[in-house]
């Protein structure tokens, strides 16, 4: 991966933490969601007019990352209404990079060095490990399932979107279809759930909705095109090092605990995210 790649991925790893941390932020979480698809659907609007259709060979990966999305976005919803940003966050996303490696070592979908292969089980281990405290912190092992469930939707859509956008001959215009469906689908599965109750009446919530669903499209397109030049299975495990960023951001504004087990783990990340660079 060259410095410039790893330079992005990083930037893409905070804008990812910072938008998980305005949904967290938010009373109602399926609202903070649907704001988010509403900001999606705008920019993949306007990005599907302005570039071609994508080549006909990404769209069976395309509307499978559709369904992996929207699991995803359900399974993260509900962890989050369970327990605390620094908890959720690194049990959904420390799992998905080394669910991704075992899919791409199966399947062989990329040529992956050994050292990148220490790189991803290093970073993966310790994300993990800064969810451990699930069962000694007396935060509910309810949201487990949850975390997990999310984890599996996103090592889902960082291979089909990878391979997908990699067909399509554009990613940008693959990253505009697949957020204006995206957020269709998801929109559509909230009404349905709550009906008019589900938009915000209050114009801050819909200005750090918009904010956060802006912040994410310009991550995840930067991880996407970052999975056109460089392996998906790296790509995905240094992007999941916005778990310490999220970290951060939970122990300063959400007052969340730092404990030992926290900084020994981000230790283990910051060691993983060094021999991507030796």
């Amino acid at each position: 991966m060259s410095l410039s790649v790893f330079i992005a991925v990083l930037f893409a790893a905070i804008l990812h933490a910072s938008w998980n941390a305005i949904i967290k932020f938010g009373d109602d979480k399926l609202q903070g969601m649907v704001l988010l698809s509403l900001a999606h659907g705008i920019i993949g609007f306007i990005l599907l007019i302005l570039f071609p259709l994508p080549n006909a060979e990404a769209w069976p990966w395309l509307i499978a990352s559709v369904g992996f999305h929207l699991w995803y976005k359900l399974f993260l919803t509900s962890a989050y209404e369970q327990g605390d940003l620094s908890r959720v966050y690194p049990i959904a996303r420390g799992t998905a990079p080394l669910l991704v490696l075992v899919l791409s070592s199966i399947f062989i979908i990329d040529a992956i060095s050994n050292q990148d292969i220490f790189s991803i089980i290093a970073i993966g281990i310790g994300i993990f490990i800064l969810g451990i405290g699930v069962f000694s912190n007396k935060e509910t092992v309810a949201l487990l399932p949850f975390a997990l469930c999310s984890a599996i939707g996103t090592a889902g859509y960082s291979i089909t979107d990878g391979l997908g956008a990699r067909a399509s001959g554009d990613v940008t215009s693959y990253i505009g279809w697949l957020f204006f469906l995206d957020a269709v689908v998801f929109m559509f599965y909230a009404f349905f759930k709550r009906g008019l109750s589900i938009i915000p009446k209050k114009i801050s919530v819909w200005i750090l909705g918009l904010i956060a669903g802006s912040a994410s499209v310009l991550a995840y397109w930067i991880a996407v095109w970052a999975m056109t030049i460089a392996p998906i299975a790296l790509v995905a495990a240094l992007r999941e090092t916005s778990v310490l960023f999220a970290v951060l951001i939970g122990v300063l504004f959400f007052k969340e605990s730092m404990g030992k087990s926290k900084i020994i783990a981000s230790l283990i990340i910051v060691f993983g995210i060094i021999i991507t660079r030796l």
